[in-house]
């Protein structure tokens, strides 16, 4: 289960007060803990999900004001219903100020191993269906408002089990820079996060023998795998005013695994 910590929600901004995000994925894991985030510093929040059961348990978790907050059952790989999802939120809100891109898959295996359907359905809702929710979300954005996409580390490291789901993250990261040029007229940026090892409900399908956490953590210079909410506050970053002057950009939050080596236990070198 995500860890979520008194200190880190209890916070004083509200960068998002009467604004509207748009949470793809907003059910469980990183998108969730966005939710909560934005949600905490006074936006509207619109979550999706393909499980109606799990998006009906986010929201008793999220326990927002109703008025608050909007569940819609869509499946980010279909066109047919992220049409219908931007009619809900136009029904609703009227507009979107904030869109975090985060619905996806994965799934890994050997590349020899993976079967034309597994590869259309990591294509179908990493890529496409990023595609299709940002380009149908822009039409309801107004002026200065923020895209930010849900990319990972394994666009800069080759993971031996990852090659269909890296090659979709490394694609989603280029969209964020074609993205970013072409709605910046408009004043809309564009940018994505990239996480490293991060305790969610896909890393313990991936993970399932927790023994390997300690391994996994030794390869990581902070010693630690992520958690959801620190994610989520690096996609707050990335949303608001704060960050008004970035946009094509990749915010990595991955406790140094991309960039740096972890060293021995008398700090003499790498392990």
């Amino acid at each position: 289960m995500e860890q979520f910590t008194d200190r880190k929600r209890l916070t004083t901004m509200q960068r998002f007060t009467n604004k509207t995000a748009l949470i793809t994925g907003g059910s469980s894991g990183m998108g969730f803990a966005t939710a909560r985030r934005l949600l905490d510093e006074g936006a509207y929040v619109v979550i999706t999900g393909r499980d109606q059961a799990r998006l009906d348990s986010a929201v008793k978790r999220l326990d927002a004001e109703p008025e608050r907050l909007l569940a819609v059952r869509a499946d980010s790989a279909s066109p047919a219903d992220l049409d219908q999802l931007m009619r809900r939120i136009e029904t609703w809100r009227g507009s979107l100020d904030v869109v975090f891109a985060n619905a996806g898959v994965g799934i890994f295996m050997p590349s020899g191993e993976m079967t034309e359907a597994d590869v259309d359905q990591v294509i179908d809702v990493n890529f496409k269906g990023t595609f299709f929710t940002i380009t149908k979300a822009v039409r309801l954005m107004r002026e200065g408002g923020a895209v930010v996409i849900n990319s990972s580390w394994t666009q800069y490291r080759g993971l031996a089990i990852a090659s269909v789901y890296a090659a979709t993250k490394a694609a989603v990261h280029s969209l964020a820079r074609t993205m970013g040029a072409e709605f910046a007229p408009r004043g809309i940026r564009v940018n994505s996060v990239s996480p490293g090892y991060i305790d969610t409900e896909m890393y313990r399908d991936v993970n399932p023998d927790r023994s390997v956490d300690a391994q996994i953590a030794a390869a990581v210079p902070l010693e630690a795998i992520g958690h959801a909410d620190e994610v989520a506050a690096a996609v707050a970053f990335l949303a608001s005013d704060d960050a008004s002057y970035v946009t094509g950009q990749d915010l990595v939050v991955d406790g140094g695994l991309v960039g740096s080596v972890p060293v021995t236990a008398e700090g003499q070198g790498p392990r």
